[in-house]
């Protein structure tokens, strides 16, 4: 089993984000969103701009996730309303998943949440995804159906909840 720990990330690590991601999106969502689908939403989410526009405007607090001190993950989460987070991206490189590398970065970002006042933290999760198991495992609890234009494609998620302690 690898050893984990996070860093707070920022600007200067967006190049390392995109390459997790570059790894991690097809996996993840081939069996769920065409390839027309991940290329824009890629694109349109991952793009060094974009990133960077999530970070600086936004305020997304992206967390790398190391193993055994090599890049593996991250996520992202903001302050939606008062002592209310949402936890935006979570991605684990596909070599590292099944290690307990997913539970450790959630407990990381709800360790943040809390750190700066958090008492809520939601997400998002299609309804198709494997992922929707994970989260249920981890105490997230669905809270209701959401569908969301991005550009010309539609993402069907469900979102979950969980309280902090």
């Amino acid at each position: 089993m690898p050893s984990f720990a996070t860093k707070l990330a920022g600007t200067d690590d967006i190049p390392l984000i995109i390459q997790i991601q570059e790894k991690t999106w097809e996996p993840t969502y081939r069996e769920i969103l065409s390839k027309d689908q991940i290329d824009f939403m890629f694109k349109t989410l991952y793009s060094t701009d974009a990133l960077t526009n999530s970070i600086l405007v936004h305020k997304h607090q992206f967390l790398l996730l190391l193993a055994d001190q090599e890049p593996a993950g991250f996520a992202s989460v903001s302050e939606e309303k008062p002592a209310y987070f949402k936890l935006h991206k979570i991605y684990i490189l596909p070599a590292t998943q099944g290690t307990g590398a997913g539970k450790f970065l959630i407990k990381e970002v709800e360790k943040y949440v809390q750190s700066v006042g958090g008492k809520k933290l939601s997400l998002n999760v299609n309804r198709f995804n494997k992922a929707k198991t994970f989260y249920e495992k981890m105490n997230f609890a669905i809270i209701r159906e959401e569908d969301i234009a991005i550009g010309p494609y539609w993402m069907n998620d469900y979102v979950l909840e969980k309280q902090l302690n």
